[in-house]
Parts: structure tokens; C-alpha cells; sequence
């Protein structure tokens, strides 16, 4: 039988209601649950049973759960749970109502610009926070990009993202979808975050187009394609693409990954740009015509100075050609003799001896003016916000080295240079070194615990540790105000800077008491459970309600309470009976009181009696005491009436005492 035959319904690793099964992947199905601890909806994404056992899968399916439970941010699909259960690994995820990208794309053909620009800003978004804490998502495509609400996109799936330093690689394997894979990917080689901007391109290219750039009848033709075939602009497909847009994704598409965007922020600062209506960087204009040329980069163009003029590239060096004989040597004809005299020469030796002599003269020019170069000091560029790598052309152009040091920085994006020393502007001599500090994004810092604290504490406690909070109110048990969750958790590492996303407590939910009066006890305890009560069950004589059935409720019908809490209801036992005291033996009048202070009605009858001790008593009641019986009922007692024995008659009879009289006689 099917997983999703036997999940449905069925309560998951003791906390998530299966509700519905949303779909299927590869190696996982993805069902739609109810979190009862804290009472809200999530999908939960469960490995396939058949993969349980599969080392491999399940490494990779924790790798997943661990390297998206990292990311919190508002274009990335929160991950609020992962664990195993039965064997079977899982993921707790943020539920994502509304439809795809791709399915957009193929609703609308295309997308406008301004619509496709602020998508593609937005999965750049979600890189760049990825890229920062080490995840590469080596997946970008369409259908992992859902929106949701305020057309916010989600970045989903990271189901072969791995950390950068993860010792798990896919060398010599093809991941991902054929359409949107990078060409190093499509050779099996390792990717980096160059891969993941590619696949940026790719869909960029697919929203604006509708189109994607490269297609075949099989994966390995569209792969072949990735690594070998230059593609088409964007604006040959549609016409109102601007130039500086066209640049952009060409850039995005170059084959190697140096020739590409070096980081989503670069990326996104270009599509800033376009929307500004202001050109792209020289460095994008000078990859996208490398793209089209298939050029290596270096010999495309040449980016100058801002301050430089426009420079006319020399030619490239071509081999000397050499004149063919006049006939071919394999047609057996002898070659033109050779002139004898040869009156050239002398004319030779003197031009030999005139540019040796230039040269040497030159020589010593050129090793003056050296010497002197060199004894001239030299201005430090100023080289802080520059990437490494320009920083470094910038420092080395004008004969100083430069020393790298890798730190950290709050202020500047990772590669960029933050400090230097010496400063820009100092003169310095020749062949000195300049000391550049290179970012690597934001300082590591340890999330703290601020589960149970108030949100303004806990708002205190992730400012000292450098961190942003995004506060979530829900429903809980815990006092208004109080934090009950937190993601990412206490004791992770994140960047400075990151954000925590804190679950705060708004109190109990409320709910209506439903009206359970006159149903049967399984009937009205199914109704309260459903709308979020516990139940407790007392019975109780009832005149009026029939026996089994609910006589009263607290709280009351259609009053508003906490879900959670417990509404009693009252069965009825049916009309309450009473004792009936027993008063055989007592006196009337103490029996009499007794009966009517019990409730009862007392009809009262005599009988002689010639025992004056049962005269005045009570010597018969009914019904019996002990019995139960309805309040209000009769209870009939007999009482002793006393009454002298009779006279011996004339006939001989009599009483004891009078034959006893007569046999003494």
C-alpha cells in the first residue's frame, strides 16, 4: 500500500495531523498536516519508505532538512521542524498556498518587465542570504519558486543544496533540471555560488521570453547546448527588451563562472540599474559581448579607466606567412637559381651596425629613466569598496604589491575590500606593499536562547548578539507576549546581521461553547473535542431529561472560552429518588416528622393493639425503609392503638388472665 494510504488521518510522530497529500518527488512525498502543539498548518515533506533504508538518501535527505533549517528570511520557505519518525526522516515546513513561477510563466507566456525584474531581485535576495551562510541551492528553477502572499516569491526545495565545505560532493554527476543546469554542472563538476546565479539567468530569461534558452529532445542535447552554444539575446525574442537588460542575462549566461556575476548583490545592483533607466557596469558590458563573441573575456574588450580615453586594441599577433615556391616540389620542377651576386650585403651589415648601435643607446636611456622611475615614490590607489581582485590590478598596476587579509566585516558585502594601509593617496616608494582587507561578510555569532522570555527581553538578547528579530504572533497556551518558539534555534551559528524569526505568544485561542444539550455523551463529546475543548462528564437526577442524555453544560451554549479548556456537561440519571427512612418502632410523632422532613407524604391508619408498649408506635410502615422511591410519594404507617383485654364471656371463653383466675378456683 501506498504511503500516502496509510498517513492520512493518522497523527505523525505524535504532534502532526495528516490532513492531505499536496504531491510527490523523487525520493519524498509532501502532505498537509496540522501542528497540535501549536496549532497551526504546515507541509511535511517525509522521505520515501523505499529510500528509508538507503544510507545515501537519508544522508541527503538530513542534509536538506539541516541546510534549509539554516536559512530564515522572507524569500526562503521557513523550515520549523525536522526529525525521524518510524524510520522515516521528515521536514516540518511553512505552507505556501499560492502556485508556482513556472506556472505563471505558462499562464502569461511572459512576464513584464518591472514584474520580471522585482522576481528576479527577489530569488537574488534569497541567494545572497543562502550564499552568505555557506548554502548553495543547485536547483534554481521555476517550479521551487512559489508565490505567496503580497506576490512575495519563496525559494523552496533545497533538496541537493549542500554547505560549501560539505565533504558530500556530486562530482561526475548531472543534478537539477536539464533547461536550467550550469554548464559546470552539466560536465559533473563541483559548483559553486557562480552555478546557482546561472540558473538565475535561466529563469530570468524564461520570465521576460517564455522561453528558455537552450532546448533539445534529451537532457545530454540541452546539456551540450549549455556548454557549447552561445544563446540568443532576449530582445531577438522580444523586441522592447532594452540593451542594458539583454547585457545583464548574457552575463548571467557566460560559460565560465569567473566570467559571471561574482555574487547575487552584484547581480541584483545591475538590475537596479536598468529599473533606474541608468547603463549597466563596464564589467557586464564587457562579458555579455565575450557571450556573443565567444571570446575569452580578457581579449573581448577591455574595460579602462573612467578617466581614460577610448583605446583602439592592437591587432592579434598573427604568425609571419611564409610565400610558397613557384611550383610545388612533388611536380618535380627545380626552383628559380639563385642570384650569384649578392650587392645587398654590404648595404645590410651597415644597417646592422647603425640598430645595434640604437639599441645599445637605448639600453642605457631605458636604464636611466628606470632609475630614476624608481626613485620616484608612487601615489597608494585607493582601492576600499573595490573587489579583491580589481583592488589587487589597481595596487599592482602601479608597481606596489599587495597583501591580502581575510576578515570579517558588518560594513561591507563579502570580497569586497574594507580597509587598506597605507591609505589611498599616500605617497609611498616603488615595490612597497599595500595591506588590503578583503570581507567575508558579516562576524559569526551564536543565536541565543530566548524561548520563554518576554518579546522585549527577548528583543534585547538578539540586538547584543547582532541579530534582527521578525516577530510571528500565534495562539498558545503560554501568557500573552511570552516567546514558545524560535527559528533559527538556540546555539546555531549564523552571520551578524541575520534574522530570528520569534514565535510570541497572543494567549488561548477563543472559540463558541457549542450547544450539547439533549445529545448523547459520545455525540456532544465529539462536538466540543472538534471545536478545541477537552470534556469532563458528571451525572445527575433530572425530571425533565431523559436518562443518558446532556441536562446542562458549563460554560453555558454559545459563551466565548480558551481552546483548550474543559466544558463539563451533566448527563441526566433521570427523576431523583429518595430514601425512605425507616420509623417502624418509633413513636408517631417522631415518625411522622422524620417521613415529612424527608419529603414524603404520610397517611396514617391504626390497629388495636394489647401491648401497651406498641400503643402510640409505629409497628408497620410501606413502602419499607430503606427503599427508594420518588420525593413527595406516600409512605403509609400503621400505628398501636392500645386496648384492654376482654371479660370471660358466658359461653366459658375469655382471656388468659380470667381462666387463669378460674383454675385457682
Amino acid at each position: 500500500m501506498a504511503v500516502s494510504d496509510t498517513l492520512i488521518n493518522t497523527l505523525f510522530d505524535g504532534r502532526y495531523r495528516i490532513l492531505r497529500k499536496l504531491g510527490s518527488g523523487g525520493m519524498a512525498n509532501v502532505y498537509l498536516a496540522e501542528d497540535e502543539d501549536l496549532g497551526r498548518r504546515v507541509a511535511i515533506k517525509i522521505l520515501n519508505e523505499r529510500y528509508a533504508a538507503d544510507e545515501s538518501f537519508t544522508e541527503r535527505f538530513r542534509r536538506e532538512a539541516k541546510s534549509a533549517a539554516a536559512l530564515s528570511h522572507p524569500n526562503i520557505v521557513s523550515v520549523y521542524d525536522r526529525g525521524d519518525a518510524d524510520g522515516r526522516p521528515y521536514i516540518a515546513m511553512e505552507v505556501i498556498e499560492g502556485r508556482s513561477l513556472k506556472e505563471l510563466i505558462i499562464a502569461s507566456d511572459s512576464l513584464p518587465i518591472s514584474q520580471a525584474l522585482e522576481y528576479a531581485k527577489q530569488i537574488l535576495h534569497a541567494l545572497r542570504f543562502a550564499h552568505r551562510n555557506g548554502i548553495i541551492h543547485r536547483d534554481i528553477k521555476p517550479h521551487n519558486i512559489l508565490l505567496g502572499a503580497e506576490d512575495r516569491l519563496k525559494v523552496a526545495d533545497f533538496g541537493i543544496a549542500r554547505a560549501g565545505a560539505s565533504q558530500m560532493t556530486e562530482v561526475g554527476s548531472i543534478m537539477g533540471t536539464a533547461q536550467y543546469l550550469s554548464p559546470e554542472q552539466a560536465r559533473g563538476a563541483p559548483v559553486a555560488a557562480a552555478s546557482d546565479l546561472y540558473s538565475v539567468g535561466i529563469v530570468l530569461y524564461e520570465m521576460l521570453t517564455g522561453k528558455t534558452p537552450f532546448n533539445g529532445d534529451t537532457p545530454i542535447e540541452i546539456a551540450m547546448k549549455h556548454l557549447n552554444e552561445a544563446p540568443r539575446p532576449p530582445s531577438d525574442l522580444r523586441p522592447d527588451i532594452p540593451p542594458e537588460l539583454d547585457q545583464i542575462v548574457l552575463r548571467s549566461l557566460a560559460k565560465e563562472p569567473h566570467d559571471r556575476y561574482e555574487a547575487a548583490e552584484e547581480f541584483s545592483a545591475d538590475l537596479d540599474r536598468v529599473e533606474a533607466g541608468l547603463p549597466v557596469s563596464p564589467e557586464t558590458t564587457a562579458a555579455a559581448t565575450a557571450v556573443l563573441t565567444g571570446l575569452p573575456l580578457t581579449e573581448a574588450t577591455q574595460v579602462l579607466p573612467t578617466n581614460a580615453g577610448t583605446r583602439v586594441l592592437p591587432p592579434r599577433p598573427t604568425a609571419p606567412t611564409r610565400r610558397p615556391p613557384a611550383y610545388p616540389p612533388e611536380y618535380g620542377y627545380s626552383q628559380p637559381p639563385e642570384r650569384r651576386k649578392r650587392r645587398w650585403v654590404p648595404w645590410l651589415i651597415a644597417l646592422l651596425f647603425l640598430a645595434a648601435a640604437g639599441a645599445a643607446g637605448y639600453y642605457v636611456y631605458s636604464q636611466v629613466e628606470e632609475n630614476l622611475n624608481e626613485a620616484k615614490p608612487v601615489g597608494v590607489p585607493a582601492v576600499i569598496g573595490l573587489r579583491e581582485a580589481q583592488a589587487i590590478e589597481q595596487i599592482t598596476k602601479v608597481g606596489l604589491k599587495a597583501e591580502i587579509v581575510q576578515e570579517s566585516s558588518a560594513e561591507e558585502s563579502a570580497g569586497r575590500v574594507f580597509a587598506q594601509d597605507p591609505s589611498g593617496g599616500t605617497d609611498v616608494a616603488r615595490g612597497e606593499t599595500v595591506t588590503i582587507k578583503v570581507s567575508t561578510g558579516p562576524p559569526l555569532t551564536d543565536v541565543p536562547n530566548v524561548v520563554g522570555r518576554q518579546y522585549n527581553e527577548a528583543l534585547d538578547a538578539l540586538d547584543r548578539a547582532g541579530l534582527n528579530a521578525k516577530r510571528v504572533e500565534i495562539f498558545s497556551e503560554a501568557p500573552p507576549g511570552e516567546v514558545v518558539a524560535q527559528n533559527p534555534k538556540p546555539g546555531e551559528t549564523v552571520r551578524e546581521g541575520s534574522t530570528v524569526k520569534v514565535s510570541v505568544s497572543k494567549g488561548q485561542e477563543l472559540a463558541v461553547v457549542p450547544d450539547v444539550l439533549l445529545q448523547n455523551e459520545a455525540s456532544a463529546t465529539a462536538e466540543l473535542r472538534a471545536n478545541g475543548f477537552k470534556v469532563e462528564v458528571s451525572r445527575a437526577p433530572s425530571d425533565d431529561v431523559e436518562t443518558g442524555l446532556v441536562a446542562s453544560q458549563d460554560p453555558d451554549p454559545s459563551v466565548e472560552a480558551q481552546k483548550g479548556s474543559t466544558v463539563t456537561i451533566v448527563l441526566s440519571e433521570g427523576p431523583e429518588s429518595t430514601t425512605v427512612p425507616n420509623v417502624t418502632g418509633q413513636d408517631r410523632d417522631i415518625a411522622v416528622a422524620d417521613l415529612q422532613e424527608a419529603g414524603f407524604e404520610v397517611v396514617e391508619r391504626s390497629q388495636d393493639v394489647t401491648d401497651p408498649v406498641q400503643g402510640g408506635k409505629v409497628i408497620d410502615q410501606n413502602p419499607a425503609g430503606g427503599v427508594r422511591t420518588e420525593p413527595g410519594s406516600t409512605v403509609t404507617i400503621v400505628v398501636g392503638r392500645f386496648v384492654l383485654p376482654r371479660e370471660e364471656n358466658g359461653d366459658g371463653e375469655g382471656n388468659d388472665r380470667r381462666r387463669g383466675k378460674g383454675k385457682k378456683s
